[in-house]
């Protein structure tokens, strides 16, 4: 689900880690016109997404750190 994607902790306005970013990679849309989808994943257990990246995690994966 996550092949190409990039994946990053994302740091609120006092520069605590709140959330996970994704961007998926841009395609092209039937018109040629690009196409993306950012996510914000926030850090709660019961978010589907969030489960996503936890699997993906213990595959292997890492996260990416906030800057």
């Amino acid at each position: 689900m996550f092949e190409n994607c990039t994946i990053k902790y994302q740091k609120n306005i006092l520069g605590k880690v709140n959330s996970i970013r994704v961007i998926f990679p841009k395609t092209k849309d039937a018109d040629g016109n690009d196409t993306g989808v950012t996510l914000g994943v926030p850090l709660e257990g019961d978010n589907r997404h969030y489960r996503q990246i936890q699997e993906w995690v213990a595959e292997g994966n890492t996260i990416e750190e906030a800057d």
